[in-house]
């Protein structure tokens, strides 16, 4: 039961942090001038922020790059970071390596 509670108390703090930081982003958009408001952006340059609609691309790029060097990308839409889920498993020898030939190129 205690584990249960601390895991509880954990999930509240991290959902008071997220709305936390969704709002200080959207406090940060709206002042600046209309004509300036990106709706994506850093918070205090770390922490980053996406309020435009998700493109494909966007998504791709926040969830599976495994050419991206990072894990861990800026998330495609909210406040944050995304899992690399292609980094991940490329990393640790998952079906998104290119198969190679006997001679050492690319099949």
């Amino acid at each position: 039961m205690k584990a249960l509670r601390s895991v509880e108390r954990l999930r509240r703090l991290a959902s008071v942090v997220g709305i936390g930081l969704a709002g200080a982003a959207v406090i940060q958009e709206l002042r600046k001038p209309s004509q300036e408001r990106t709706w994506h952006g850093r918070l205090w340059q770390r922490v980053p922020y996406e309020f435009r609609l998700p493109t494909m691309d966007r998504l791709r790029e926040a969830y599976w790059a495994p050419e991206n060097p990072h894990v861990f990308t800026d998330t495609a839409f909210g406040v944050g970071w995304s899992v690399n889920l292609g980094r991940l498993l490329r990393s640790m020898g998952g079906p998104c390596q290119r198969p190679r030939d006997t001679a050492g190129g690319v099949a």
